[in-house]
């Protein structure tokens, strides 16, 4: 399955698609005299090599967790979405069974509520400070990234059995781990949740201001 998913998300592939596409619509634009189908592989096969030798054939070695790298740059919901579905499908794929059920569903949750942090942030009225802020991305693009791979890359037996200096396996490290970064998401999620909270509040209060009864503001000034 991981192959194929290396195979689908190539430079490669989407290069040769590209072509294939290309192809199917001049002929239905009537624009070739011969081909369909066999231009469209023709299509595919010259998009693939050549978008394989200049962006990337598909890369068949390594582990699939080794490609858990992003960056901080560009738009930040875009990066940290990317980075949420590459973490979401590698837990989901479970390499080996190397994540039990019970971590498995945590880190999944984990990313849910990453993604909903992600959507709050973006219609909220409220802000996050710098630090806060520089948190919530570097739990989606580094710090849950960093943790799974580096998890993922203790032999099964050895994670689940053998003690580590704190006392706790790695499996209950990842564990403890994942409960610490929810919490922190947990905290964003309330704080920009009562910044809203409290504008709504205020426009409320300006409203009770702005309607109350003539008579409850003072006594009108006597004319002479």
């Amino acid at each position: 399955m991981h192959r194929v998913l290396i195979f689908l998300q190539s430079p490669a592939n989407w290069a040769g698609l590209g072509l294939a596409i290309l192809a199917l619509v001049l002929h239905t634009l009537g624009l070739t005299q011969w081909g369909g189908l066999g231009l469209a592989a023709l299509g595919y096969a010259v998009g693939y090599g050549v978008g394989g030798l200049w962006l990337g054939f598909p890369q068949w070695g390594g582990n699939p967790w080794d490609t858990l790298e992003f960056q901080d740059e560009g738009d930040a919901r875009t990066s940290m979405g990317e980075a949420l579905g590459a973490v979401r499908q590698l837990v989901r794929y479970n390499p080996d069974n190397r994540l039990p059920s019970s971590l498995q569903t945590q880190a999944l949750a984990l990313t849910d509520q990453l993604s909903a942090l992600l959507d709050q942030w973006e219609r909220s009225k409220g802000h996050l400070s710098l630090e806060e802020g520089f948190h919530a991305r570097h739990i989606a693009l580094s710090y849950l990234p960093d943790a799974l791979k580096t998890y993922l890359s203790i032999p099964k037996e050895f994670a689940s059995t053998k003690k580590l200096s704190n006392g706790m396996t790695a499996q209950d490290t990842f564990r403890t781990t994942l409960d610490e970064l929810g919490h922190k998401v947990g905290q964003l999620a309330e704080d920009l949740a009562s910044q809203d909270a409290q504008a709504f509040l205020n426009h409320s209060q300006f409203l009770k201001v702005k309607f109350k009864p003539a008579e409850q503001l003072g006594s009108p000034t006597q004319r002479p």
